[in-house]
């Protein structure tokens, strides 16, 4: 690939995967919270209403790109329970905490990825996109992986308040990048919102297939993994391999 000028990465099932209890963990965790704060609900009915809720609330953000929240995921499956609560309540803040800490402690960064970070910001400015309800989780993730300070630009649906496949999204990576969007790439997963999107946006988009090649679990986990499509884009199953495809094996 050649004229490159910047690089934007994908966050989940791209540079880091999720172990297989993380949501099961995270759903224990929310129940747990609720009842200890006075909102008493049965745990598998509650968590049943709460997955519905959330494949509901994530579907609707494809009428028009406007991100949700996992609050009103929560409330919605309250309401179910009996209990009739603002989105905005105390409580319900405590309980999304509880859920997202889950996902904190179980995140593992992809081998070789903050080496890979580190190279290719020696030659690209390197920006982060990511599809997440909850900025401050995000941020605690990357905090934690290590991963934050490889990044000229951060991009969180949540913060923004539109997700992928939207182009106000690929616009505020690009920008943050100081970039042109016909020179920069864009690294991720998910066929529609990180390929498609990308190509929309006219960027240049690379899809990994690092987590279903080796079968590893998806994150994070309300709704289904898209459908591969043939783009017509490079794909890349390693960093090796992106190292090559941008022409950077022999300086990283």
């Amino acid at each position: 690939m050649k004229n490159i000028t910047a690089i934007g990465f994908d966050l989940f099932n791209t540079l880091i995967t999720i172990d297989s209890t993380a949501l099961p963990e995270a759903e224990g965790r929310l129940a747990s919270s609720l009842s200890a704060s006075g909102l008493c609900v049965d745990p598998e009915s509650f968590l049943d209403s709460h997955r519905r809720s959330a494949r509901r609330f994530l579907e609707a953000t494809r009428a028009d790109g406007r991100e949700t929240h996992n609050r009103f995921w929560i409330c919605a499956a309250l309401r179910e329970a009996g209990h009739d609560i603002d989105p905005e309540d105390p409580r319900i803040a405590e309980a999304v905490e509880a859920y997202f800490s889950s996902f904190v402690e179980h995140c593992r960064v992809v081998p070789g990825t903050a080496g890979m970070l580190r190279c290719l910001s020696a030659h690209f400015p390197i920006g982060l996109l990511s599809n997440f309800t909850h900025g401050p989780a995000a941020r605690e993730i990357l905090a934690a992986t290590g991963l934050e300070a490889c990044f000229t630009a951060v991009v969180i649906s949540g913060e923004v308040g539109f997700r992928k496949p939207h182009r106000l999204v690929f616009d505020r990576l690009v920008e943050g990048l100081g970039a042109a969007h016909g020179g920069t790439v864009y690294v991720g997963d998910d066929p529609e919102p990180d390929i498609a999107g990308a190509l929309d946006a006219g960027l240049r988009p690379i899809l990994t297939t690092y987590v279903r090649d080796r079968g590893l679990t998806y994150a994070p986990g309300y709704v289904s993994h898209g459908p591969e499509e043939d783009y017509g884009v490079p794909r890349i199953s390693s960093w090796d391999e992106l190292r090559e495809l941008l022409g950077c094996a022999d300086r990283c």
